[in-house]
């Protein structure tokens, strides 16, 4: 029988700042992290290319719970 996959960590996040006047960069990451509206939640796998995006708009976004 086939192991089953550890449950993987996840994280989320909530956006706290308006991508309005941001470089389409900051705006494309937040639509990545399924975010583009104020206080929208979004909870994510805890990868390193999540935290990349994260540490890009980390002014504009905040961890609620990283489990």
């Amino acid at each position: 029988m086939a192991k089953k996959p550890a449950a993987a960590a996840t994280i989320t996040v909530e956006q706290i700042g308006s991508p309005i006047r941001r470089e389409a960069k900051q705006r494309q990451t937040l639509i990545g992290l399924k975010l583009n509206k104020l206080h929208r939640t979004s909870t994510l796998e805890d990868t390193p290319a999540v935290r990349g995006m994260i540490e890009k708009v980390k002014h504009l976004v905040r961890v609620v719970d990283g489990q």
